[in-house]
């Protein structure tokens, strides 16, 4: 009966230091996750009196705290930025009018150092047309798509093994119009995407009131006509970028002249679009007023709420998604702190909005309530010349 007494303590005494140990690592897992959960935020901006280029901060998604914006590369007027699934390289769509002496906007390439967050030059290439507003990289890492809005027109660039670009491989100039005589007398292409399973390219064009699709071959950075080529939003909205439900079934776009979201179905078979329904992105009983358009959209990584921003109205427009169908429902419209927000990012843990107001020169912090998707102002806000996006990374050690 000792031996066993002896030996029952013996056990009772491992379990209990391996328990321990067990709790012990638990607890140091979980304290990393914690401290992993810090993000370099890039900003995309206009370059002027008050931006050189591309700015980086760190966010800590715990506090919410983001530390004071520092220049990570110069650039001119780097508005939109795109980060390679590596997350070793950058891409910037440099929005000018003029490019090695012709018609053109550019994309550059930089290197990525995670620990510092500054960006290194790799090499530019042309955009293929004046203005690139909107530039993504696809999901294999191959290629670099990009939208020219004042050239109405879209592009594949080749990505090299080094991150460096390569000459275009594919270029489309739209055609058409639509109802407004100053602002859809052409095509203007304003965002480019592929969906999640990479096969197609989606294009939201304002000028001609269409969401383009086109099938897409990452192994040569090909673009062709899907059929059906494209899905159409009512005439005079002006569809200017997309978001895609978390689960691929839904894609919303936002709608720049009439400041509407409009949701549709998604077959990600046949590359097919159809209208679910149009919704204001302002209050009830707001009216559009001559200064007022949409910008960003982003979906939230849970697939519950979906977010637009308002300029002129200054405001960030909350609904709540209705999973299985899709369907939207206001929740809220939350002011911006600032004057003209354009972009905005959701970070990948989804617990902060940050947004970016391009004529106040700020970036603002807002918490996000995980149970309704409405935003709360944290008291954190950063100053940055011309903010136009927000593009996170998780930080290096």
């Amino acid at each position: 009966m000792k031996i066993l007494r002896q030996l029952r303590t013996g056990f009772i005494n491992a379990f209990s230091f391996l328990l321990g140990l067990s709790l012990a690592s638990a607890a140091l897992a979980a304290e990393s996750s914690r401290a992993s959960k810090a993000f370099l935020v890039y900003f995309g901006t206009y370059t002027g009196a008050k931006s050189k280029g591309i700015y980086v901060s760190r966010l800590d998604t715990v506090t919410g705290k983001l530390t004071a914006p520092e220049l990570a590369a110069e650039s001119a007027s780097p508005s939109f930025l795109a980060i390679h699934p590596s997350h070793k390289f950058l891409y910037a769509a440099n929005e000018v009018d003029t490019f090695g002496g012709k018609k053109s906007g550019a994309v550059s390439a930089f290197s990525l150092a995670a620990a510092t967050g500054k960006l290194t030059f790799l090499n530019q290439q042309a955009s293929g047309g004046d203005g690139p507003c909107h530039l993504m990289v696809d999901y294999s890492g191959k290629v670099v798509l990009v939208a020219n809005y004042g050239g109405g027109s879209v592009e594949t660039l080749p990505i090299e093994k080094d991150g460096r670009l390569g000459a275009p491989a594919t270029f489309i100039q739209h055609k058409g119009t639509s109802v407004d005589p100053q602002r859809q007398e052409g095509p203007h292409g304003h965002f480019i995407t592929t969906d999640f399973g990479n096969r197609f390219a989606l294009v939201c064009d304002l000028g001609l009131d269409k969401v383009l699709v086109y099938k897409f071959d990452p192994a040569t950075a090909a673009l062709t006509p899907n059929d059906p080529h494209s899905a159409s939003v009512a005439p005079g909205s002006g569809p200017r970028h997309l978001s895609f439900h978390p689960s691929g079934r839904f894609a919303y776009v936002i709608n720049e002249m009439k400041c509407t979201m409009t949701a549709f179905t998604y077959d990600a078979k046949r590359g097919e679009l159809k209208e679910l329904q149009t919704l204001s992105t302002l209050p009830d009983g707001e009216a559009v007023k001559p200064n007022y358009s949409t910008a960003e959209v982003v979906a939230h990584p849970s697939g519950k709420f979906l977010y637009g921003s308002n300029r002129g109205h200054n405001s960030i427009v909350v609904f709540a998604i209705d999973s299985n169908t899709g369907k939207l429902s206001h929740v809220e419209n939350a002011a911006t702190q600032g004057k003209t927000p354009r972009g905005f990012g959701i970070d990948p843990t989804g617990a902060f909005l940050l947004a970016a107001n391009q004529d106040s020169d700020n970036v603002v912090v807002f918490r996000i309530d995980q149970k309704t998707g409405r935003l709360a102002a944290t008291g954190q806000s950063v100053e940055v010349g011309a903010p136009v996006c927000v593009e996170f990374v998780p930080a290096g050690k």
